[in-house]
């Protein structure tokens, strides 16, 4: 009795995962719900990809703006620490001469 019941099930799980065609039309109308939509989802997509890569390009000119302020005054620091230098050696070398001409004199 068992052993027919397992027949019976077996038999049944072969039919119900028999292939079997598709409905006609089938393909079709699938393909037209898909038309159907995808303008719509393709215009957010389009949309959110846009807003996106302005983003980013704007994320990239602003970093690229601070760079190179951020050089430009390095480069102000480094010119004003190199005539504080030169004034140094200037004011120096015009007290040497101030002091040789006083000995020149003498």
């Amino acid at each position: 009795m068992e052993f027919e019941a397992m027949e019976e099930f077996e038999r049944e799980l072969r039919q119900a995962l028999e292939r079997r065609p598709a409905p006609p039309g089938l393909k079709r109308r699938l393909m037209e719900k898909r038309r159907a939509r995808q303008p719509h989802s393709t215009v957010w997509l389009r949309l959110a990809a846009s807003i996106a890569l302005a983003a980013v390009l704007g994320g990239a000119a602003e970093w690229r703006h601070q760079e190179e302020r951020r050089k430009g005054e390095e480069a102000r620091r480094q010119v004003l620490t190199a005539l504080r230098i030169t004034n140094h050696a200037l004011n120096q070398m015009n007290a040497q001469l101030a002091a040789h001409s006083r000995n020149a004199q003498e």
